[in-house]
């Protein structure tokens, strides 16, 4: 058994694929803040293909860890000389393994805060890159502005303090860069959110001004921070997972990548100090990333939403047991077409609906195991930003609701805390206390759980939604999800 190493890697079987570069002739162009099993399959996968083709060698990552628990993926790429394999898992059983080499150094903020922030404000790094997920940017989950009030943040705000957010990393490079008269580097999101980019300018703005006005003013004027829209499905990695590399590959490695064959990534293309060719390895780099970014918000997103309740009610667990499920298969098809299509602006270069058939095959995929729990989490942040807007411009426009109000009710259902069999659901949500309260007292106040104005509005105020949430919340109390989908149908 073989230690993944950079002395190792001559000696790895021909079925693994390696760099057909030279990693000691690499720099560091990017360093990215967040390296967990997303970025390792998406931007890092990218750029290892660039690289193989004689492309982006100084464009290579330095990682950094900001969290306590980024520790362990210190400790394995240390270990590891920053190389991990990258499994993708096919549909039909086969599965494609490559050690990915684009990552070439890795930065625990809390050890050395100083190390990192002088990284990025070297010369050589043009691009700040993220995935820091939707609580990483720190704002106010109803008012949307930044949140002064962090504990991290009131720290890093304090005069000579030591950074310990990425805020206060990011904002002391930029300042050095700026007083050293050297141009700013990119922020570059690659996270789930609408508007990433927006999202990023609005929160590091923010707290660049708390920290000193006319420099938040210069970031505000200076940085650029172009909108993406980032998809591939990447599970946790399991020890099955492990064991599975190391027989397949006789390979050790401490912290593997699995994923799905399908990714993508849509970038705006607005740097200040050039980028990667992204585009030769299949990025579509656009003027406007808006259409894209509303069709997986309110196709593939809304859709994770729309099987995993009434999926993990019937008693699936995995979400390709509820795909390769007819009823359920038809239900997501029917709320695509009838309810979200209509909602989204034309997408230049896409088919949607070749697209919207994939996203079923993606959701089938047995080999990839997303479970249901994954979806199910956090959902009083996923349903306002993914199905809600989809509702309001159907009650606006006139068109169909009831779907998406059997999603809302589905959750509401599932909120209760028990299955249909009786099994206790483990509710994971910033929220949870509030919504499972209002879950235990919708069987004697049937709007309990649409009232709370935090998440949902003013929706419980339209009858037309009112009528619908309250059929399918009534349908699936009397008789089961599986019953509330057939009758869907009609």
């Amino acid at each position: 058994m073989q230690l993944l190493t950079a002395s190792t890697l001559a000696a790895l079987p021909a079925n693994l694929g390696k760099p057909a570069y030279d990693r000691s002739a690499l720099t560091a162009g990017i360093v990215h803040f967040g390296v967990g099993g997303f970025h390792r399959a998406h931007q890092a996968m990218y750029l290892d293909q660039l690289m193989n083709a004689g492309l982006a060698h100084d464009w290579a990552i330095c990682g950094v860890g900001v969290l306590p628990s980024d520790a362990r993926m210190k400790e394995v790429m240390d270990r590891q000389d920053c190389l991990y394999t990258l499994v993708v898992k096919n549909p039909n059983g086969t599965r494609e393994g490559r050690v990915i080499g684009s990552i070439i150094e890795y930065l625990f903020a809390p050890d050395s805060p100083e190390a990192v922030i002088e990284k990025m404000a070297s010369d050589a790094v043009r691009i700040v890159s993220l995935t820091v997920t939707e609580g990483g940017y720190n704002f106010h989950h109803v008012t949307g502005d930044f949140d002064a009030d962090n504990p991290d943040v009131v720290h890093d705000l304090e005069a000579g303090a030591a950074p310990r957010t990425t805020f206060g990393l990011i904002t002391e490079a930029l300042r050095r860069r700026r007083d050293r008269g050297l141009e700013p580097f990119t922020i570059m999101s690659c996270d789930n959110i609408q508007g990433n980019g927006d999202v990023a300018r609005k929160m590091f703005s923010a707290f660049a001004a708390l920290k000193d006005p006319a420099l938040g003013a210069w970031v505000a004027e200076n940085v650029p921070f172009p909108n993406s829209m980032v998809d591939r499905i990447t599970p946790v990695t399991t020890d099955e997972d492990r064991k599975a590399i190391a027989a397949e590959y006789g390979v050790q490695d401490g912290w593997p990548v699995v994923c799905e064959p399908f990714e993508q990534w849509v970038l705006e293309d607005h740097f200040s100090l050039g980028r990667p060719p992204f585009e030769k390895a299949g990025v579509q780099v656009v003027d406007d990333v808006e259409p894209y970014e509303l069709m997986k918000l309110r196709l593939l997103n809304a859709s994770h939403q729309g099987m995993c309740y009434f999926g993990y009610l019937a008693g699936y667990r995995y979400a390709h047991e509820v795909a390769q499920d007819p009823l359920f298969a038809q239900f997501l098809l029917d709320y695509m077409d009838k309810e979200a299509t209509p909602t989204l602006h034309p997408v230049p270069g896409i088919d949607l609906d070749s697209y919207k058939r994939t996203l079923i095959e993606r959701f089938s995929n047995e080999q990839v195991r997303d479970t249901l729990a994954r979806l199910c989490a956090e959902s009083s942040d996923r349903i306002p930003k993914w199905l809600l807007p989809v509702v309001r411009i159907n009650l606006e426009n006139g068109g169909e609701i009831k779907r998406s109000a059997a999603i809302v009710a589905s959750w509401a259902r599932y909120a209760e805390g028990t299955d249909e069999q009786g099994n206790p659901i483990d509710v994971v949500d910033r929220l949870k206390d509030t919504v499972m309260a209002a879950a235990a007292r919708q069987r004697q106040q049937p709007l309990s759980f649409i009232s709370n104005s935090d998440v949902f509005g003013d929706l419980v105020d339209d009858e037309r939604f009112v009528a619908a949430y309250s059929e399918a919340l009534a349908t699936l109390n009397r008789h089961g999800a599986r019953e509330t989908l057939r009758s869907l149908q009609a």
